[in-house]
């Protein structure tokens, strides 16, 4: 079959591919026609991966995309499909994959070529129209790929099949399964604080991401070993990155990632799971070190969240651009004398605190960011600096504003639910657990035959999800479980593990896929092993696993997370740097903590030590004192009683005695270390 010969982006789901619909390019989704009709052409594919808030995804398209010529080339040569990483992060892994295995430097745009039968044979990221930067034009490109299509198809056909091969025994592999060792967690916490910059935080050099499957091995590490370097590293980073250019000053949040080793220049766009993996990682830290840095940090975030990220139904926007009026920054950037113009005669005072720079690197206006000692000293001063910065942020609201990718992804927002939920429970914010319950409402009143959506803008889903989105979803109730103590939640929990197992489990029951057993359309079932920004697909579902079983009490769910656990160990014991999600959940898997509390619901005393002590590794069951229902179930299957006030703290199936005193408690809890050996 074939389809029409125009650009058919108009009618999708995604903001980024509607962003090419009016490209002369005749662009497709991906989808099995799409491939179906590269075959009947018998026509190579040009597949083109990115995302809406990509910068060098945009130059791309500007340059080649929206030009005629080019254009002309790729619909006489090619059949071009465009591809949301956001939307079909199993095809973007897929294409990456295969990209790093010819030995080249991954990244956004990727663009590769495929056989007809969608199995690559060449690739790169972002190519320019003309030769520069060192790399030809692409035009060029496209005709030395198709020279090479037209000669030697054979023996590129029998490349693409073996590297197809190699990428489906990298990403969708069985392998024995590995003994769950606690010195797993801690080799690879050393290794990673190794690796870490003393200095300016994150790991050493450029660019600079923040990382946060790294950063949650060294608190692990901290936590269960007391290993202070571990934690002064992810502090560290957290200080640093917080005074640079990636974080915004004047809004709140925090960019993508720095060009620099200085966290000083961003690329500006924001994404929603790196502000939900900030406000976790910043909410530990408050509880760890009663910084107020990290405190305030979450408060504007959070205000920045529920402002320009909200959408219809309560739910939360993936992404913001780093362009606005086709200039990188220009909405977050100010001159000296932009700033004075607002703030007159308080200018002075404002730039006690912050600083503007403009490095050589950096061809747009100044960056806000601060040194390390104004950053300390803005916290005595924060009452006089907050108007000053609202003043500002009003002024840049009159700008043209970056775009925005408005659908909803299941999975980050998921991930965002539990770091909302998390964040309310420690700052005493019920305002946040209420916005995090109707997010979670929406997304899950948007189920079809029980199954979620992957992604939806407006009225339009894509169905079906991914194992990452019931991942996410699951801990995500468990953590409104713990804040709101409604049973509804774990009900939906077992619920999302329960589609899980019918969609996504393997035929020997040792994991799951990535994509759903009736996805039609991808060339390999890949598991979701790899982290990337977050945690892999794979972490999620053991930790989901672990955290409801430890909820509910069901004992048959802790030996399933076990048996899933050791069999992801076995897969990722030779690339761990790669999967640190994975060998995090797996600390979780040999040492869970449960934490059940019996309180007074109208005069707290424990509850309040428990929320201020937030830990990654501990699920908390909170039980009104005199109530019969829904009591939890300690280790041996013994019920607390519930006659007076009390908290039982479990590792495992091993329980210390219980504490009735709130001091004690606090004790017990602050320093991370509830191991039962000690």
């Amino acid at each position: 079959m074939t389809l029409p010969a125009k650009n058919l982006l108009a009618e999708e789901a995604s903001p980024y591919l509607q962003q090419h619909s009016g490209n002369p390019v005749h662009w497709r989704a991906w989808s099995p026609a799409s491939l179906a009709e590269a075959r009947t052409l018998n026509r190579p594919i040009l597949l083109s991966i990115g995302y809406a808030a990509c910068h060098w995804c945009h130059v791309m398209a500007h340059e080649s995309f929206e030009h005629d010529g080019v254009a002309a080339v790729m619909n006489r040569l090619f059949v071009n499909i465009k591809v949301d990483r956001e939307e079909r992060p199993d095809i973007d892994q897929i294409y990456m994959a295969a990209l790093s295995s010819m030995g080249e430097q991954g990244g956004w745009p990727l663009t590769m070529f495929l056989t007809p039968e969608g199995k690559p044979f060449w690739g790169g990221t972002y190519f320019p129209r003309e030769p520069r930067y060192g790399r030809p034009g692409f035009i060029q490109v496209m005709e030395a790929v198709d020279k090479a299509w037209r000669e030697k198809k054979e023996s590129l056909g029998q490349s693409a099949d073996g590297l197809t091969a190699h990428v489906e025994a990298r990403l969708a592999g069985v392998h024995a399964k590995a003994t769950l060792e606690r010195d797993t967690l801690a080799n690879l916490a050393v290794g990673i604080d190794g690796m870490i910059d003393r200095d300016l935080g994150g790991l050493r050099g450029a660019p600079k991401f923040p990382n946060a499957p790294f950063m949650l091995t060294l608190w692990l590490s901290w936590l269960r070993d007391g290993n202070s370097s571990h934690r002064d590293a992810v502090l560290v980073s957290l200080e640093r990155m917080l005074a640079g250019g990636i974080y915004d000053h004047i809004g709140g949040g925090l960019s993508r990632y720095s060009t620099d080793a200085e966290w000083l220049v961003p690329h500006f766009e924001k994404m929603l799971y790196d502000n939900a993996q900030l406000i976790r990682l910043c909410n530990w830290a408050y509880a760890e070190t009663g910084n107020d840095l990290f405190r305030i940090r979450i408060e504007e975030t959070i205000d920045w969240l529920l402002r320009e990220m909200s959408v219809e139904g309560g739910a939360l926007a993936a992404s913001l651009d780093a362009d606005s009026d086709g200039e990188e920054g220009l909405f977050y950037t100010w001159d000296r004398a932009q700033i004075e113009a607002v703030l007159g005669d308080d200018s002075a005072f404002f730039f006690r605190y912050f600083t503007l720079s403009r490095p050589h690197s950096w061809e747009g206006k100044p960056i806000v960011h601060q040194s390390a000692s104004q950053q300390t000293e803005s916290l005595t001063d924060r009452g006089r600096l907050a108007p000053l910065k609202a003043k500002l942020l009003a002024a840049r609201e009159g700008r043209i504003r970056p775009g925005r990718d408005g659908k909803t992804l299941t999975d980050w927002n998921g991930l965002m639910i539990a770091a909302l939920t998390e964040a309310g429970r420690s700052l005493n914010r019920p305002d946040w657990v209420e916005a995090a319950e109707t997010a979670f409402a929406h997304i899950d009143g948007a189920s079809q035959g029980g199954r979620l959506p992957h992604s939806m803008l407006g009225a339009r889903k894509l169905f079906p999800a991914m194992s990452s989105d019931y991942a996410a979803m699951t801990n995500a109730a468990i953590s409104l479980y713990e804040a709101t103590g409604k049973p509804s939640y774990i009900d939906r929990a077992r619920h999302f593990v329960e589609q899980l197992d019918q969609w996504h489990q393997d035929a020997g029951k040792t994991g799951y896929y990535l994509t759903a057993s009736d996805s039609t359309d991808v060339p390999i079932r890949i598991r979701g092993d790899v982290d990337e920004a977050i945690q892999s697909a794979t972490g999620q579902i053991i930790e989901a696993l672990v955290r409801l079983s430890s909820a509910s009490g069901d004992l048959a769910l802790q030996e399933k997370a076990w048996n899933i656990a050791e069999h992801a160990a076995g897969r990722v014991a030779r690339q761990a740097y790669g999967q640190a999600g994975v060998v995090n959940a797996c600390a979780l898997t040999i040492e869970p903590i449960k934490l059940v509390l019996v309180d007074n619901p109208d005069g707290s005393r424990l509850v309040p030590v428990a929320n201020r002590n937030p830990d990654p590794r501990r699920v908390d069951i909170v039980v009104s004192i005199g109530s019969e229902a829904n009591r939890p179930i300690l280790p041996g299957g013994i019920l607390p009683p519930t006659d007076k006030a009390g908290a039982w703290l479990c590792t495992g199936q091993v329980c210390l005695s219980p504490v009735i005193d709130a001091q004690e408690l606090e004790r017990l809890l602050h320093r991370g270390d509830t191991s039962i050996s000690h």
